[in-house]
């Protein structure tokens, strides 16, 4: 069992178990305590099995807009533990995102982070998140990596369901093959976790985190090939069946029913891939463990990327398909002119006839015309008689055609309007008690563009939310607009986001009324990633407040860990 707990097979990532300096671990990205169960953007405190050294006291105290070499402005801390920090940061001589990894020069674990750093980054191969820089300066030491903003980890697909057959086979297939690649130079992962796979948007994958990570937590492996191969088997076992492998939940995976041991893919969800779900057994086959048909298990990255070179190919499934209008035959087609006659069939003399009188193209084309005339002078005739007799009809009556003609039953009934979209001039967060979630992001949440959004920070409990009343965001419609509907997408879709619309006085971010003191105009409870709020009596208001009370539990992304959280992708408002 120690080899199964030292293979970057994460089982404890959600567990809160504490590291061995529990004092870095309540230092958050957001400097709030997590042994209160408060919001924290990093992710909790985790076992990785074996770990050379203990961490010291405290990470270092650095803020965003500290400057690295004149170069790398630190922008946002996404993980503050066991000593060491990491940030997105921004390379200012290129102009690019780039990931950064932080300890101080003192750290127990700082030289073995920086041999592993500038191994990896020797490897150069473009499947790896590649290594940019790893340097010892000002008692720091740190470590630049690529920022990939185009890529999902893969805790966020797997959020959404289990991988269709085609692309769980191009995960193992490209996983193994990486992974082969990298021990034939003597690297090894040891933390291969769903959060370290992310797949690009043209559909490859690509492994973060080489040497690095797992030099970072101290993590060592007595048999490194074995433990990335279970970690490779881990990865598609989840991706066939949405389940963590092993009894503890992780990355957002529920896990096995316990007492069952190891079970085999099919027998936990229907459907699965029975090539794929064997090979999943055989990278896995541990204690006891056994692949369906007795095959031998795969110890090896290269073992593992053989094997699924051996498998019969999976097709891609078919791209849907919208069938082409009929297609219309022209007159020498309807005939038998220009068909190929039958072998050995008889020789048919094909005599052609003039058409009748007016039956041929200009013949139905004058015809066409002289029709089209005819309605034309018909329907100026009628309009012009039709007005005179109204003409005459006004004069005998003595109003001069001015009197309104009256509706039978008394007052004319009003015509329904169409819903007219409303402008949004401005947005500001509503924070009543003086702590923003994304203030920088409020503008994504209108802009047009359902890629980019607003995001709340993550919550250890929920879904209701107990440390704050809400989170939400002013609009400012410009002027007192009559407000009929909201169409709202999320970012995460899932049980329990409860959101409100309020008919707000301003964009004070701070106001010093709360959110009771506000007319609700409209509110829901949806585990749909978008939501439309009718309003029952249209309201006017310039100012709506769009409020969240509770969130559903959502994986670890570039900017938080997994925990209660939801963002907002794109609002349109309708009066």
């Amino acid at each position: 069992m120690a080899e199964r707990s030292t293979a970057a097979v994460d089982v404890a990532d959600n567990s809160g178990d504490e590291p061995l300096a529990a004092g870095a671990a309540k230092a958050t990205a957001d400097g709030v305590d997590t042994q209160n169960g408060r919001a924290a953007d990093g992710p909790m405190p985790e076992t990785d099995g074996e770990r050379t050294n203990a961490a010291p006291a405290a990470a270092p105290e650095l803020h965003s807009g500290h400057k690295l070499a004149r170069r790398y402005r630190l922008e946002e801390c996404v993980t503050r533990l066991d000593g060491f920090s990491s940030w997105r940061a921004m390379d200012e001589k290129l102009r690019r995102a780039v990931g950064v990894h932080l300890l101080p020069a003192d750290h127990p674990r700082a030289r073995t982070v920086l041999a592993a750093a500038r191994s990896s980054a020797l490897l150069g191969d473009p499947r790896f998140v590649q290594v940019l820089d790893a340097v010892e300066e000002n008692d720091l030491v740190y470590v630049v990596h690529e920022w990939l903003p185009d890529a999902t980890e893969l805790t966020a697909i797997l959020a959404a369901g289990p991988l269709e057959p085609h692309e769980a086979y191009q995960l193992v297939s490209q996983v193994s093959q990486a992974m082969t690649a990298a021990h034939r130079e003597g690297l090894a992962h040891l933390r291969l976790t769903p959060s370290a796979i992310l797949r690009t948007s043209t559909g490859q994958y690509r492994i973060r985190g080489l040497a690095v990570n797992a030099a970072l937590r101290g993590i060592t492996s007595e048999t490194p090939q074995r433990a990335d191969t279970e970690a490779i088997g881990a990865l598609l076992y989840s991706a066939l069946t949405q389940r963590w492998p092993y009894e503890t939940d992780a990355y957002g995976l529920a896990g096995l029913p316990k007492g069952v041991g190891l079970i085999a893919p099919d027998q936990v969800r229907a459907g699965v891939h029975r090539g794929l779900g064997e090979l999943a057994m055989r990278a896995l086959a541990n204690d006891g463990a056994t692949a369906s048909r007795q095959e031998p298990a795969c110890t090896t990255p290269e073992e593992l990327s053989k094997a699924v070179a051996a498998m019969p190919r999976i097709r891609p499934p078919e791209p849907a398909f919208t069938a082409p209008p009929e297609y219309q035959h022209t007159t020498y087609q309807q005939g038998s002119y220009g068909r190929p006659l039958p072998p050995g069939g008889p020789t048919v003399q094909v005599t052609s006839t003039p058409p009748p009188p007016l039956q041929s193209r200009t013949g139905r084309a004058l015809k066409w015309g002289v029709a089209a005339l005819l309605i034309a002078a018909l329907g100026l005739g009628s309009w012009q008689l039709a007005d005179r007799l109204l003409d005459h009809r006004n004069k005998g009556n003595g109003n001069n055609g001015t009197q309104e003609q009256q509706q039978p039953g008394g007052d004319k009934a009003p015509e329904k309007k169409d819903p007219v979209p409303l402008s949004i001039r401005g947005a500001a967060e509503y924070y009543p008690d003086g702590t923003a979630q994304n203030s920088d992001g409020v503008s994504k949440t209108y802009d047009g563009d359902t890629s980019t959004y607003w995001r709340t920070k993550s919550f250890f409990e929920g879904p209701k939310l107990t440390i704050k009343s809400g989170v939400g965001i002013v609009y400012d419609l410009g002027a007192e607009q009559e407000i009929n509907e909201a169409s709202i997408a999320l970012r995460f879709a899932g049980k329990h986001t409860t959101l409100a619309l309020y008919a707000a006085d301003s964009m004070d971010p701070e106001p010093k009324r709360t959110v009771s003191d506000t007319k609700k105009i409209a509110g829901t409870t949806t585990d749909e990633q978008k939501v439309r709020l009718t309003v029952e009596k249209p309201v006017k208001s310039r100012y709506v407040l769009l409020w969240i009370t509770a969130m559903p539990h959502a994986p670890v992304d570039d900017f938080s860990s997994s925990g209660f959280k939801q963002g907002i992708t794109d609002v349109k408002f309708t009066g």
